[in-house]
């Protein structure tokens, strides 16, 4: 039985993947950006042997322009909701995948590991989980966008440069962030950041990892050092918590990097350092 939600581009490389003898590994984007945000590491994966699959979210646009012209279709897209869709696209592959994610990407997989999921997983500059607890100055003021309207929850919200250039490209330059805010940037649903936000005050949150499952496989935490929306705090707090887990947990700092260090020049260092470790166990 397929998931009705999966898009015919996922659909695609999930048959691709299916028919190849190669361990798939399956991408997942955070807010504000879209799958072909992964588009380099994909080839690079590809070249390394492995079979990639660049998971949108239910109903994203296929390109920028596209999403440019209907931001509203981001709007409701809950941790929740996304999770049970990443579900859907490991379910219709034929071997259990490595999975990668970046920011709520990497919470997802977080997720989808504490279900025993993925052979391997790389969680970069991850969203916070329940039981992750500091909450860095830096973070809320990126987070600020979203969660200083409560309406904000049942919208998408777009970023204006000035709020990408602080949460994503710090620590590129000026001209390099105009051209990652031109490239990548989208407008994205409120109501992950909502949930995030209030999950320690929520024993029933969407934002919780089962992070004591001995089926979760091995899993590296990557944090960029000068990441403003998931300081170093956050990513060593959900080490913390990982590393109780029987399996292997790993945790790297990438030196001089933000946000945007899965999109901007310096993509490559973030990527072999996740293939490598990927590479050990699948």
């Amino acid at each position: 039985m397929t998931s009705s939600s999966i898009d015919e581009h996922t659909r695609e490389q999930i048959a691709q993947a299916n028919e190849s003898d190669r361990t798939p590994v399956v991408f997942i984007h955070g807010l504000w950006l879209l799958a072909s945000s992964w588009d380099r590491w994909a080839a690079l994966f590809t070249e390394a042997g492995y079979a990639p699959v660049t998971a949108n979210w239910p109903d994203d646009p296929a390109t920028v322009a596209e999403a440019h012209e209907h931001p509203e279709v981001f709007a409701d897209k809950t941790v929740g909701q996304v999770a049970d869709h990443v579900a859907d696209v490991i379910g219709e592959l034929s071997r259990k995948p490595a999975v990668v994610g970046h920011s709520f990407g990497g919470l997802l997989t977080q997720i989808v590991a504490g279900r025993g999921l993925s052979l391997a997983s790389v969680a970069i500059d991850a969203a916070p989980f329940r039981g992750v607890l500091p909450l860095p100055i830096s973070s809320l003021r990126s987070a600020a966008p979203v969660l200083h309207n409560p309406a904000n929850r049942h919208r998408a919200v777009p970023l204006t440069f000035d709020q990408f250039r602080f949460g994503f490209a710090n620590a590129v330059s000026e001209e390099e962030a105009k051209k990652l805010y031109e490239t990548f940037a989208v407008a994205a649903p409120g109501a992950p950041l909502f949930q995030a936000a209030a999950a320690n005050l929520n024993p029933w949150s969407e934002a919780k990892v089962d992070t004591d499952n001995p089926e979760r496989g091995p899993l590296l935490i990557i944090s960029g050092e000068k990441d403003n929306t998931v300081p170093r705090a956050i990513s060593e707090a959900a080490f913390h918590q990982q590393r109780k887990n029987s399996d292997v947990t790993e945790f790297v700092e990438i030196p001089n990097r933000g946000h945007a260090l899965t999109i901007d020049s310096g993509w490559r260092e973030v990527a072999e350092t996740s293939l490598k470790f990927i590479q050990r166990f699948a």
